[in-house]
């Protein structure tokens, strides 16, 4: 039986991201459907979800990001709701209200809190941030992240050693409305700085932070339900979490094709079950890297019972690629995660 009561979703993304969540769907027994370009008839995303319908041509504008046709493309599948996986979409007021008016459900705040609060529709960009669940009741899961910045994107997210404290601001969404995953920058004075919805990046931090699925999590607010039991930190403390993103390093706009394996291990355990790693790949051997969309290749993310001991984890998963066919920034990775598991608390300087 589908969880929550919807029973199939119009997944409206791409890439690594799409791909986690379609193959969340799966686990949760919710009928995914995907959209795709004429550029990728064939794509990953496409493969894995149970039924694709095409948008438009190549061009995001015209296609990924095109708020009539994501509408058009989710009454024609006859799906029961639709769940925005980037911020750019999730954060798009004009996309929740349209859906909300075609009656069907939107997985995300409401258009009205998006457009008051402005659902910022960018991964926030501050070296720290929070991530959390809002519900009726506040915030469940609450996850302070840092980011190194040093490449200009956030290659590398973790759980900060202390945790820092929750700004007394993001205490506040659920006041306002807000409800469903939210990521949020955080200026070096506690202060709330960018608020993206949606499905972040850095979300991967809090769900191995706190051995949660955020697409349940995201489904189970959308039906009005309080989501899954809160366990108390005695009974699951949250532990340590990193997360990665493997990007091409090919010239912005050339085309590529994927020839070797890039890391898609699905879920992975340690030798002793403390450790976990969770790994999600955007192409298979043989796709074509687009050169209309985002770079990113795949993402790495790893639990533990320390900040190290994560990081250890994600670089081992990037260690020993095979030719992959596309240049990519795995090294670079890499040596973030090293300075992390030796204990650098700014690894990207």
């Amino acid at each position: 039986m589908a969880q929550h009561g919807i029973e199939s979703v119009l997944v409206a993304g791409r890439g690594p991201a799409a791909c986690a969540v379609i193959a969340a769907c799966s686990r949760l027994d919710v009928k995914s459907v995907a959209v795709y370009s004429e550029a990728e008839r064939s794509a990953r995303h496409v493969r894995l979800a149970d039924d694709a319908v095409l948008l438009g041509p190549a061009p995001a504008v015209d296609s990924y990001l095109a708020v009539d046709r994501i509408v058009e493309a989710a009454r024609r599948s006859g799906v029961a709701a639709v769940l925005p996986v980037p911020p750019a979409l999730a954060g798009n007021a004009a996309l929740a209200g349209e859906v909300a008016a075609a009656g069907l459900t939107w997985i995300g705040p409401p258009a009205e809190v998006l457009e008051r609060l402005g659902g910022d529709g960018v991964e926030p960009a501050s070296e720290h941030g929070l991530l959390a669940l809002v519900t009726d009741e506040g915030l469940r899961y609450p996850t302070p992240v840092a980011r190194d910045r040093a490449a200009g994107i956030a290659r590398v997210s973790w759980t900060p050693e202390p945790p820092l404290e929750v700004p007394p601001g993001a205490k506040r969404l659920a006041e306002v409305g807000w409800r469903g995953l939210v990521t949020v920058g955080v200026s070096e004075d506690g202060e709330l700085g960018e608020i993206a919805a949606g499905f972040s990046l850095d979300m991967a931090v809090l769900e191995r932070a706190h051995r949660v699925d955020a697409v349940d999590l995201a489904l189970a607010v959308a039906a009005g339900e309080r989501g899954p039991r809160r366990r108390t930190p005695e009974e699951r403390p949250p532990r340590a979490a990193v997360a990665v993103q493997l990007r091409a390093t090919l010239p912005p706009g050339r085309a590529g094709r994927v020839t070797g394996r890039l890391p898609d291990s699905g879920l992975l355990r340690g030798a002793t079950g403390r450790t976990e790693v969770v790994a999600v790949s955007g192409y298979g051997p043989g796709d074509r890297l687009d050169g209309w969309y985002d770079a990113l290749l795949a993402t790495v993310s790893a639990g533990g019972d320390d900040t190290a001991t994560a990081a250890r984890a994600a670089a081992a998963a990037l260690s020993g690629l095979p030719e992959t066919g596309v240049p990519h920034d795995g090294e670079e990775v890499c040596a973030v995660l090293g300075r992390l598991a030796d204990g650098d608390p700014a690894p990207g300087g």
